[in-house]
């Protein structure tokens, strides 16, 4: 099973990329546990400095950019 991390404060950026995330678990059945993160510290902690960002099994993939759902599919794949 994947860990999915979605971080950021609750912006809407932050919000649509944790949609995107889920569409992409509903439509492939990825087997994945999606984790909402916002305090930002544990961000920072994360080497995270633009949100939102993304982090698949503990590795940072993304930041600073809302991802579509062909792209988080591309990351999941």
């Amino acid at each position: 099973m994947k860990l999915i991390q979605v971080l950021g404060p609750g912006c809407p950026k932050c919000e649509t990329l944790y949609q995107n995330v889920q569409k992409v678990i509903e439509e492939t059945g990825i087997p994945a546990h999606i984790e909402k993160i916002t305090d930002l510290k544990r961000i920072a902690l994360m080497g995270v400095i633009q949100t939102p960002g993304l982090v698949i099994d503990g590795q940072v993939v993304s930041q600073g950019k809302v991802l579509s759902v062909e792209e988080v599919k591309k990351l999941l794949s």
